[in-house]
Order: C-alpha cells, then sequence, then structure tokens
C-alpha cells in the first residue's frame, strides 16, 4: 500500500474517526483507525463496537491495500507533520512509514482482517434534517438523556416523527425536554438513539445549510452528515408516552427574561454542591420571584420583579436541574407555568411550541 495525502485533509479526518475508536477493548484492532483505499480515494473507519464513524478522503493511490494503525499514534503524529502532503507506505509485514518533508515516522500496523466490519442493515426508513436545526434540537435535548443504566431505555432520546414533525424527546426521571420541529416528511415512526452518539453529532462541523440523512434499520441508524457517516446501534425497549406526562394548564403563569432568572439562580448556587445538597427555594408572590438557599455554609437571597397570572407559589428545585433547562432554552424570554409545589414546573418558549422542559421540584421541609 502507498499512498500520498493533503495532510489538513488527513488530518481533519483522523481526527473525526478516531472519536469512535475505543481506548480499551479486548480486541486490539479496535483501538485502531482502519485505512483502506479505493481507486482514488482512501476510507478511514473508527468503530468500538456501539458507534462507527466512517468516511472517504481523496489521496494518490500509488499501491492499493489496507491496514489498521494506532488511533492515537497517528493521530499525534500526522498533527504534528510540517508538510502540506504526506506518505504512507506499508510492506508485508505490517511495517509502515510516514513521510512528510525531512520527518520520516516508522511504526507497526495490524491486519485488517482483525477489523470487525461495521454493520450492514436494511433500511426501514429514512429522511432528511437541516444540520443547523437537527444540531440544535440535539443541543436543546441532550442535558436531560440518563446516566442510570438501570433503565437502558432512557440513556438515549427518543426521536419521534409525526404528521410532518420531528419531536427529540430525552427524560431521566428528574425533568424532561421535548424539542418539535417541521420537517419534509411525512412518515410516522420513532426509535431511540443512545446520547452518547447524539452527543458525538454535535462535534461535526458542516455547512448549516446541508441536510443530515438520517437511516434507520431495526437495530442501527446511520446519520450521513457531508462525508462522514455515524453509525449507531439502536436502544431497545418502550419509551414512556412523553405526550402524557406533560401537564395541561397552569394555576401560576408568568413571562421572564432568560439571562435574569438564570443569573440568580447561579448566585443561589454558589452555597449548594453535590456534597451538600439544598434545594433552590422559589417563591412567586408579591409581583415578583424570590429565590432562597440555605445550607450549612450560609444562606442566600434574591428577587426579580415580575409580573405573574394565578396563585401564589413556593417550590424547591435542585440548582443544576433548574440551571440546565434555563440555560438550553436559548430564547431572551421565557414562559414558566406551576401547577402547585409538588408537581413539575414547565418552561416554553414565549411564541411557538419549539420547545417543553420539565423540571420536577424537590420537596421542601
Amino acid at each position: 500500500m502507498k499512498v500520498i495525502f493533503e495532510r489538513y485533509e488527513l488530518t481533519a479526518a483522523v481526527t473525526n474517526v478516531m472519536r469512535a475508536v475505543s481506548t480499551k477493548n479486548t480486541i486490539p484492532a479496535l483501538e485502531g483507525i482502519l485505512l483502506k483505499t479505493t481507486e482514488n480515494t482512501v476510507v478511514l473507519c473508527g468503530y468500538d463496537l456501539d458507534i462507527g464513524i466512517r468516511t472517504e478522503i481523496s489521496a494518490t493511490v500509488i499501491e492499493g491495500g489496507e491496514i489498521v494503525l494506532s488511533a492515537k499514534l497517528f493521530s499525534d503524529m500526522v498533527k504534528r507533520l510540517p508538510d502540506n502532503t504526506v506518505t504512507l507506505e506499508t510492506d508485508d509485514k505490517l511495517v509502515s512509514y510516514i513521510h512528510s518533508g525531512v520527518v520520516n515516522y516508522q511504526i507497526i500496523g495490524m491486519s485488517s482482517y482483525e477489523y470487525p466490519e461495521l454493520p450492514t442493515f436494511e433500511t426501514l426508513q429514512s429522511f432528511r434534517v437541516n444540520t443547523a436545526i437537527l444540531k440544535n434540537m440535539i443541543r436543546q435535548t441532550n442535558f436531560a438523556v440518563s446516566d442510570n443504566m438501570s433503565k437502558p431505555i432512557y440513556t438515549g432520546s427518543l426521536f419521534d416523527l409525526r404528521s410532518g414533525f420531528l419531536n427529540i424527546v430525552s427524560i431521566d426521571g428528574f425533568r424532561m425536554a421535548v424539542r418539535k420541529e417541521k420537517i419534509a416528511s411525512d412518515i410516522n415512526f420513532s426509535f431511540v438513539v443512545p446520547g452518547k452518539t447524539l452527543g458525538e453529532i454535535l462535534k461535526f462541523t458542516a455547512s448549516e445549510e446541508s441536510d443530515v440523512q438520517i437511516i434507520v434499520g431495526k437495530k442501527h441508524v446511520v446519520f450521513k452528515i457531508e462525508n462522514y457517516s455515524v453509525i449507531s446501534r439502536l436502544i431497545e425497549g418502550k419509551f414512556i408516552e412523553y405526550e402524557g406526562t406533560i401537564p395541561k394548564g397552569a394555576s401560576t403563569k408568568l413571562k421572564v427574561k432568560t439571562k435574569e432568572i438564570t443569573a440568580a439562580v447561579e448566585r443561589m448556587s454558589l452555597l449548594t454542591n453535590d456534597k451538600m445538597q439544598s434545594p433552590v427555594r422559589v417563591i412567586v408572590a408579591d409581583e415578583g420571584i424570590k429565590l432562597h438557599c440555605t445550607t450549612v455554609v450560609g444562606k442566600a437571597s434574591d428577587y426579580i420583579e415580575v409580573a405573574y397570572e394565578g396563585d401564589e407559589v413556593e417550590i424547591g428545585f435542585n440548582n443544576k436541574y433548574l440551571l440546565d433547562a434555563l440555560k438550553n432554552s436559548e430564547t431572551d424570554e421565557l414562559i414558566m407555568e406551576f401547577n402547585g409545589p409538588l408537581k413539575p414546573l414547565k418552561i416554553l418558549p414565549t411564541e411557538g411550541d419549539s420547545f417543553v422542559f420539565l423540571v420536577v421540584p424537590m420537596r421542601l421541609s
């Protein structure tokens, strides 16, 4: 195998592909990147048996072949090469020679026969979503994905397509995030994608005008982002009927500036941490919102003047859960709806229904 690459293109491909490389695996080849030549391109793959990333870059292929190289070592090398071109050459003993300018490396590779094949599957459904919209939807819901492996279904986000809309839903038992967008598809279909996979989707840089093609099979899904394919297993199981958990109506309703309420909660959070959990007490009364927090460290209070409709209410929240919802609203103003001290807080945009966040309260003593 002998191939000449453009260094910038190779570096970008290796950096993206190695995010799916396993760091510790009983199959040594999975700690590497697979490089396989075609007529005028080289395919690069990273795979950890849960998620795989594949791409194809242009190259001058002098002699075809395939090899698996240590992902970390190869990545560290190509990032530091001095010239604009990189030559990779391998011999029949799997020794790889990497040349760029006056720099030469010699490393031992692994046979591609030891590298598992990426999953192939029959397509059940396929649809497209604008790249910028999809990344925004993931960003506004991924914070509520559970990390509790006792209920694996909630370690991912539900993609629920119905009546020309895509809903992405995440829930962890303490909060729920629902993000909704109209898309050019009339299929009715749902599936659950691991939160880890969606986190990797966010890291790809792609034109905001481009589309992501999403191809769904029985047990796997592929996200095609420009010249990259991200393949992931799906999570099997029954997701909660999320629409029925969203409270209807409100006994107390107010509109507040997002930065103002976020800053106030952050000030209360200075007195609490994972070891000293104490609720941020929110009191809606007297033409405003009063905030209090008391821990063994001390006490804090704040006040926001705001008009509200309905009943006075006193309710407590975990500061992190409340802040996650506020920060991911990504709007200048938001609506907060309460239904007493024991029902979830509902956070909504001031116009439309693009998102709904629920935050379960903490019981106040």
